[in-house]
């Protein structure tokens, strides 16, 4: 019987069953062997590897040797060209998750910052009007000033030899 096609494509039947990856599991697994290929070890590892390759092939016993210098190591060219279009893939694969998660962080860096600048232009308002509330109160130096207008008045009632209820 023939699929309808008005059938979803994930509940379709299908003869060979399919395998599911994990994307996650296998983006991390691509991330580590991307960074250890990037690693000095590696280089290293891979260095000594192709000098024990071709030390053994060129100078081993002869009946033991499996890649023939007279042909110019194929078979140690084959697995580096092997290794390099592994490798350049899982390169990819890693760096579009690093790019995606470096998307996603800067998203929030940008949600995070426009938070930032209305907080800001509320704390900018609420002093603008703390400002104003202000400055119908009275000031220190205004205070002071009264005060010592006060005094002075009052120095002067009493050189004078007046009270406050004579000027009233």
């Amino acid at each position: 019987m023939a699929d309808r096609l008005d059938t979803p494509k994930e509940a379709r039947r299908s003869l060979v069953p399919r395998f599911r990856m994990d994307q996650d599991a296998v983006g991390k697994a691509t991330e580590g062997i991307a960074r250890f290929l990037g690693t000095p070890r590696f280089l290293i590892w891979l260095t000594v590897f192709c000098a024990v390759w071709l030390v053994w092939n060129a100078w081993g016993p002869v009946d033991l040797r499996f890649d023939k210098a007279d042909n110019g190591f194929t078979a140690l060219t084959l697995m580096l060209s092997l290794q390099a279009s592994y490798a350049a893939p899982l390169i990819l694969l890693a760096q579009n998750r690093q790019d995606d998660r470096d998307r996603v962080t800067a998203e929030q860096d940008r949600q995070r910052a426009e938070r930032n600048l209305a907080d800001t232009e509320y704390l900018a308002r609420e002093m603008a009007a703390l400002r104003i509330a202000l400055s119908e109160v009275a000031t220190r130096d205004f205070v002071r000033s009264e005060l010592r207008d006060l005094l002075r008045e009052l120095d002067e009632q009493r050189a004078t030899g007046r009270t406050p209820a004579d000027e009233a």
